[in-house]
């Protein structure tokens, strides 16, 4: 099944159906204004300003289930996101990205693709690792999202093609995302 099959909600409140897309090559991101990986927005917003003529349509989804890091209202996040990284790509409303209440995009993503692990090397990555056994150890079990930030690179069929963990910074994307995009 592809991504084009699911429809999210806009910050505006529009529902939008990830068929609008079809033919794009879509990076879809669980995100928190109040992260270790916040800084990550700058990247992604450089990524997107870099490939979009290319095709490349970042999507940025907040989600509040990852030690309450993203707590405001929808309308506060969008603004956050505007006025501290320039966010201009498609940002859409809250939801759950992991557990039974996970929207059936974020569980379509994770069911597509594994979780491999993180990448130890990352500066923030002992304190994620640790702060994920001391209070969320049930996160690490199976291929749910595992944190804020956890990135999916779909083909342009709308095909999970590749899985970004936290402590994969966006930059280090970028090599695959541009092979994706000449595909």
């Amino acid at each position: 099944m592809s991504v084009y099959s699911y429809s999210v909600t806009a910050m505006n409140g529009r529902e939008v159906s990830l068929e609008e897309f079809k033919g794009k090559v879509l990076l879809i991101v669980n995100t928190a204004s109040q992260c270790g990986f916040t800084f990550q927005y700058k990247e992604l917003q450089n990524l997107y300003e870099k490939y979009k003529e290319q095709g490349l349509v970042v999507l940025g989804f907040p989600c509040n289930q990852f030690a309450d890091q993203e707590p405001d209202s929808n309308e506060k996040v969008e603004a956050f996101c505007l006025l501290n990284y320039g966010v201009s790509f498609p940002m859409f409303q809250k939801l759950n990205v992991r557990d039974h209440d996970a929207h059936p995009l974020f569980t379509h993503l994770a069911d597509s693709k594994p979780f491999r692990g993180f990448n130890e090397k990352h500066p923030v990555a002992k304190i994620l690792i640790a702060l994920i056994q001391e209070k969320l150890p049930h996160y690490m079990e199976g291929d749910s999202i595992k944190w804020n930030f956890t990135k999916f690179l779909i083909d342009r069929e709308g095909e999970v093609f590749e899985r970004f963990e936290s402590t994969t910074d966006p930059y280090e994307m970028e090599p695959i995302i541009e092979y994706v995009l000449k595909r």
